[in-house]
């Protein structure tokens, strides 16, 4: 008989070691959490169940990209732009 997922996806859950984080997926081999500072961890589910305490707290918005959207040919139009005066 297949036993049942602990933790459904997008649940809320504290480790001891690794704080906060989100579970991924879950089932009867693998455990995948995403946790807040240290990402995608992956676990033996019998195992990390123990270390496991569900959390009541409301999942962090996405991280964003930090990274400049601008296109690269606008930019060297730029640096041209600047140089050339």
């Amino acid at each position: 008989m297949a036993m049942r997922p602990a933790y459904s996806q997008g649940a809320q859950v504290e480790h001891p070691k690794f704080g906060f984080g989100s579970v991924l997926s879950c089932n009867e081999e693998h455990t995948v959490i995403n946790f807040d500072e240290f990402g995608e961890k992956k676990f033996v589910t019998v195992i990390v169940l123990t270390a496991l305490k569900k959390s009541d707290r409301v999942a962090p918005a996405p991280k964003r990209s930090s990274r400049s959207r601008k296109p690269k040919a606008v930019a060297a139009v730029a640096v041209a732009t600047a140089v050339a005066q």
